[in-house]
């Protein structure tokens, strides 16, 4: 039988986030292997792309640290060799973070595949922060039958409550106190709550609020067991998206 393998799929620019993941990768297999590629299929805006921070000796000795036993960096003729067939993440594809960033969980899904070809890992650990992204995945193995076993890691969040971001090292002061609004909302327990709090903060600009069943990914009803809030919108044109689970969803 062959040894079982944990992955741990990121972009790169790894936080106290990932290294979670990473630790929760080696508590599952003594074989952990970490992917640090730059996707650029997941951005519709060129521009992110150019900014996305990129540190590869930094990252790879984080990784090593926190208990990774390879670190790999594929090129991107490596990822895409030939012409991309896309995969559709279909109509849950386009609903909230798909609403905005047209085609980033198609890319999402298409990178997704070529690591599993190229990695063939017993179990793939994904964070809950980015919630949508780790439902489609869980989805498109489920129905695919993909012989991976996704592993869901919470949220990690600063002291304040401000969720891990590689994003968030280009928040300002400023920008990063007003960012804590959005947790703040998210532990209200309903949606109305929610929207009355991101409300308050000026520098942000909501782009949406929902209470979701987790389990569907449709809106909660008052029935909902798995009440989930998402949150997305902008501080000072920096895109910031969280999530939390919610016992009272009314």
């Amino acid at each position: 039988m062959s040894e079982s393998i944990a992955f741990v799929p990121t972009m790169g620019a790894l936080h106290a986030g990932h290294l979670e993941l990473i630790r929760r990768a080696r508590e599952l297999s003594s074989t952990v292997v970490v992917s640090i590629f730059v996707n650029p299929l997941q951005f519709e805006n060129p521009d992110d792309l150019a900014k996305y921070p990129r540190d590869l000796a930094g990252d790879t000795a984080k990784a090593l640290e926190a208990g990774a036993t390879r670190v790999w960096a594929p090129t991107y003729e490596v990822i895409y060799p030939s012409d991309i067939t896309k995969i559709s993440a279909g109509e849950l594809g386009s609903i909230y973070e798909g609403r905005e960033r047209v085609g980033h969980f198609d890319g999402v899904l298409t990178v997704i595949k070529r690591l599993f070809e190229l990695v063939s890992p017993t179990y793939a650990i994904f964070g809950e922060k980015d919630f949508q992204q780790l439902f489609i995945i869980k989805k498109w193995v489920a129905e695919n039958e993909i012989p991976v076993e996704i592993i869901s890691v919470p949220t990690v969040r600063s002291a304040d409550g401000l969720a891990l971001s590689s994003r968030n090292i280009r928040l300002s002061a400023t920008d990063r106190d007003a960012a804590l609004v959005i947790s703040r909302a998210l532990k209200s327990g309903s949606k109305s709550k929610m929207l009355e709090i991101l409300a308050t903060e000026p520098r942000f600009k909501l782009d949406y609020a929902e209470v979701i069943d987790s389990e569907t990914f449709e809106p909660a009803s008052p029935v909902t067991v798995h009440a989930r809030g998402i949150v997305a919108g902008w501080i000072n044109e920096l895109r910031l998206i969280d999530n939390m689970t919610m016992e009272n969803q009314a």
